[in-house]
């Protein structure tokens, strides 16, 4: 993969290349950054000009193996998840998903956790970095590099990795194997072992600037100028959710459904209908849910700005602002912030495996109270 492949992140991504051209590559990398921002095009750019010959024209042979991600000395570590097939003691590992990993990857570097969990088949389990994957890791990594170069390991969301996985993934990065560079792909750094983070080097991913997104849609997706600027607008810097603007059937648009329900029912305290509301939701994954409470937090907060028509301050789609241009005036000085403290919460709960029935139907019966306050 080249730099001119990734969108925007030309400073970032030179950044990395100088790294390699100078010969000063630290030997373990944080990119740190939301998800859509393009950390794993970038890591793969920069696994590229790692892995290619150090001298002479790059060989087909190389050049073939990078671009369907079967080069020997490129390993992926990502979160997986345990399937019913499985026996009791297996702990899953990156390789039982290999096949659905390069298939995602040759779609696109751009995908979301969402996408992944449904390439594995997952549903309502929480996907994991285990213990065993860090061994498997190891054992990979202190073999002699094939080609006579680097060995490069792009870690995918570390932060969810058990504590057994950590702690051995720390030693490996204590007691690096020859010529090994780690890229560690990050969303929340904080949830990293403080130890694990003072031995890489981080590299913030800032989001994507909005005319690099919208010239994106213009020039690949032949999306109208007018069009593409509001998406872009919309997409928080993010390609993802930029793509998933362009899908009226897309989750989001679920997700704005759920929360026109909610606040309706709330606001008419209509407690029979917000338990069917609850137990609707209580059926979505695990991950969905999260998903969902952070959609809701963005739109208590649209809303809340949308009060100063000021359109510079909106971030919104046109069915989301057709829906605030009533809804806003509910949304004050005297409730946003304990409504947003109160979707928080309900998402902390939900991560922490809570019932979910009680967690939303709890969360509705405070939003009823919270609606009225002036």
């Amino acid at each position: 993969m080249e730099l001119k492949d990734v969108i925007g992140q030309e400073e970032v991504g030179q950044r990395l290349l100088r790294m390699v051209g100078e010969e000063r590559v630290p030997h373990a990398i944080m990119l740190c950054g939301p998800a859509g921002c393009g950390k794993m095009a970038l890591a793969l750019v920069m696994a590229t000009r790692l892995l290619q010959p150090t001298q002479g024209q790059p060989s087909a042979n190389v050049e073939a193996m990078l671009k369907t991600f079967q080069h020997p000395d490129l390993h992926f570590t990502y979160p997986t998840i345990k399937l019913k097939s499985m026996s009791a003691e297996h702990q899953p590992v990156s390789a039982d998903f290999a096949a659905e990993w390069r298939q995602t990857l040759m779609k696109s570097p751009y995908f979301s956790f969402e996408e992944w969990m449904n390439a594995m088949g997952g549903e309502n389990q929480q996907a994991i970095i285990t213990g065993a994957e860090s061994d498997e890791l190891a054992r990979q990594l202190n073999m002699k590099s094939s080609q006579g170069g680097f060995k490069v390991s792009i870690i995918w969301l570390p932060e969810r990795m058990n504590l057994t996985s950590a702690n051995k993934l720390l030693k490996l990065l204590e007691e690096p194997p020859q010529r090994t560079v780690f890229i560690m792909l990050c969303e929340e750094p904080d949830k990293l072992l403080d130890t694990i983070r003072s031995r890489t080097q981080r590299i913030d991913v800032k989001r994507i600037a909005d005319n690099d997104i919208e010239q994106a849609l213009v020039q690949h997706r032949g999306i109208e100028p007018e069009q593409a600027h509001r998406i872009a607008r919309t997409a928080g810097g993010s390609w993802l959710k930029a793509l998933e603007a362009l899908n009226t059937g897309n989750e989001n648009r679920t997700f704005l459904d759920m929360f026109i329900l909610l606040m309706r029912l709330a606001y008419s305290r209509n407690l029979k209908e917000l338990k069917k509301w609850s137990e609707q939701v209580s059926a979505f994954g695990r991950e969905k849910q999260r998903r969902m409470l952070a959609y809701f937090i963005r739109q208590v907060r649209e809303n809340f700005m949308f009060n100063f028509q000021i359109s510079e301050l909106n971030y919104q789609t046109q069915e989301e602002e057709d829906f605030s241009k009533k809804f806003a005036r509910f949304i004050n000085e005297a409730n946003v912030m304990d409504m947003v403290e109160l979707l928080e919460k309900a998402r902390r709960d939900i991560g922490q495996n809570a019932n979910a029935k009680i967690v939303f139907y709890e969360m509705a019966l405070q939003m009823i109270i919270l609606l009225r306050r002036k």
